[in-house]
């Protein structure tokens, strides 16, 4: 965003309207700092966060609440963003304070297509207590787009990580992978999971 600050007066002007023009160059900087809108978008592997670099701080507004009432605390299991596969932005803090399965996936995995469905299936009936993230990789963006139409995933958020970045920083080695991250944003388990189990896990972890 630009910003101008107003020039200062003439010479010879007197001093009380030299120390007017610069409290407002103050306010009109200050003004503008704080007006900083987000940045262009980029893939998801460019804006996805390390765990290293990231601060410690509060969840946005949108993150379950504790029971007290205040905003979760992000974990470092979640200090990550990105973009879905529709372009939508997207950050897992707002999903601090609940439980979380990750599901990495690659559009040519035939073990994904069969674990497809169940996602599909239960993703929606979980969506607020137990949410279900897909993270898309190993592939071109057209073929995602195409599996999640496929098996109807339309209505659970996949993540377009086409570079791997959220890949590597979970060290995720194979397709298809289930990563659990509880709602203390401990990660308890991460591997395979059929479509029994993981129903199984993500009703116990709803409770």
């Amino acid at each position: 965003m630009r910003s101008s600050s107003p020039s200062n007066g003439p010479e010879g002007r007197p001093a009380a309207r030299l120390a007017v023009a610069a409290t407002l160059a103050g306010t009109l900087l200050a003004a503008s700092a704080c007006a900083v809108g987000p940045t262009s978008a980029q893939p998801a592997a460019e804006v996805a966060v390390p765990v290293a670099t990231a601060p410690t701080s509060a969840a946005p507004s949108s993150a379950a609440p504790t029971p007290t009432g205040a905003p979760a605390v992000v974990p470092d299991a979640l200090r990550f963003t990105g973009r879905t596969l529709d372009g939508t932005a997207f950050s897992a803090a707002a999903l601090a304070g609940r439980p979380v399965v990750l599901w990495f996936w690659a559009p040519w995995c035939a073990t994904c297509a069969s674990q497809a469905w169940t996602v599909a299936e239960i993703a929606p009936k979980y969506r607020d207590t137990v949410p279900i993230v897909g993270v898309a990789g190993l592939g071109e963006q057209k073929a995602m787009r195409s599996f999640v139409t496929e098996f109807e995933l339309g209505g659970t958020t996949q993540i377009d990580d086409r570079a791997g970045a959220l890949w590597r920083r979970f060290e995720i080695v194979e397709q298809s992978t289930f990563l659990i991250i509880d709602r203390d944003g401990k990660v308890v388990h991460q591997g395979f999971l059929d479509g029994e189990d993981l129903t199984r896990r993500v009703a116990a972890l709803a409770g």
